[in-house]
């Protein structure tokens, strides 16, 4: 009993959802340390481009450490409540998941670039998930915003299944864009702003050091 207890305990802290929401006190690492977001229209200038691959805090962190991003941005996509909110999506039955919105540089980093950096920093075959978050909110999805961005996106998963690469199908979902919603402030820029957070130190950062190690030439 005592080790079902412990079990389900470590599964808890080393879980994306279980920071505090916008109504709680920020951790004393977030109050330490502030990082402005780019307004936008600073950003006006940049393109963007959306995907989701499990927590949003690694998949931003991710994002922002390539040569070429300006900025990533946490939130949500891809379901059809009109104004999702963190508590409301952790849920699963909203259809959203938690997202990323990227403003690139396209004469630095391509959009194709984006996409590898996308499945070269997860798991693609888990569907519902990326250990240890499992629910719709966490699936894997690239949206797409014209038939460029499509063509690129179906090729590039194609072209992995094809490479025996996986012993298991790719279960990115490729969607057409509709609309984002920027996550709640306190989880901008999570992973920076938290460092000794338990879910940060066993699994986002370890997640940031794999892919900065397997791409060390998409880094800033």
């Amino acid at each position: 009993m005592k080790y079902t207890l412990l079990f389900s305990l470590l599964i808890i802290f080393a879980s994306c959802g279980v920071t505090t929401d916008s109504s709680n006190v920020e951790s004393a690492d977030h109050q330490a340390v502030k990082v402005a977001k780019k307004t936008s229209g600073e950003l006006d200038k940049y393109a963007k481009a959306y995907f989701a691959s499990g927590c949003f805090w690694c998949v931003e962190a991710v994002y922002e450490s390539v040569r070429g991003v300006e900025e990533a941005v946490s939130g949500y996509a891809g379901g059809k409540h009109p104004n999702p909110t963190y508590r409301l999506i952790g849920t699963g039955t909203t259809g959203h998941s938690e997202t990323v919105e990227v403003y690139y540089d396209p004469e630095v980093v391509s959009f194709e670039t984006l996409v590898k950096v996308y499945y070269g920093s997860q798991d693609p075959t888990t569907v519902n998930g990326q250990h240890p978050d499992y629910g719709s909110q966490y699936r894997s999805i690239i949206f797409y915003q014209n038939d460029e961005e499509k063509k690129i996106a179906e090729n590039f998963k194609a072209n992995l299944d094809a490479s025996g690469e996986y012993s298991k199908p790719i279960a990115t979902e490729i969607v057409p864009f509709k609309k984002f919603y920027p996550a709640e402030d306190y989880h901008q820029d999570y992973e920076k702003l938290n460092p000794n957070q338990p879910y940060v130190r066993s699994v986002s950062i370890p997640r940031l050091k794999r892919f900065q190690k397997k791409f060390p030439e998409l880094l800033k």
